[in-house]
């Protein structure tokens, strides 16, 4: 475990964010893990964890949450926004620091552009499994196996 020496840290960050629209809240956050315990990527990934982003955003640690890989996990599925008791809008303080990422330099635009295009395919292909579910008789599986296919082939090319 790292030790936090919060004279190191930028106490301006937490302000940096939430005066950003959709983040106004965030400092809300008492972790209560709500957010965690209900969202779908820390359910398969261990180290994603919503409530220790927010929490080192509030302790000032810009430059291990700007350049940390965990950014680009979110899968913006709004499930920790819509339960949160707290009201903070963790998807939107995602997208913030995504973008806070890029401006400062921590991450290339291209991670950006790609996240969001990813992020436009996952949500695609998950109304379209959601639709086959919901009309088994009208849907077409091989449809969604070709378009899981087609986003694969993107990323590996």
């Amino acid at each position: 475990m790292k030790k936090i020496i919060i004279a190191e840290n930028d106490p301006n960050f937490k302000n940096d964010i939430a005066a950003q629209p959709g983040s106004e809240s965030f400092m809300r956050c008492f972790t209560c893990g709500t957010c965690t315990a209900s969202c779908p990527v820390a359910e398969v990934h261990d180290e994603y964890d919503p409530r220790k982003i927010i929490r080192m955003a509030i302790l000032g640690m810009r430059e291990e949450v700007l350049s940390s890989d965990i950014l680009w996990m979110c899968s913006r599925c709004y499930t920790c926004a819509a339960l949160c008791p707290q009201n903070v809008k963790f998807t939107d303080v995602i997208s913030i620091l995504r973008d806070m990422a890029v401006k400062e330099g921590y991450a290339p635009q291209e991670r950006l552009d790609q996240a969001r295009e990813l992020d436009k395919a996952i949500q695609s292909l998950r109304c379209k499994i959601i639709d086959s579910k919901l009309h088994p008789d009208q849907s077409d599986s091989k449809e969604i196996i070709k378009a899981l296919e087609d986003e694969l082939k993107k990323e590996w090319q």
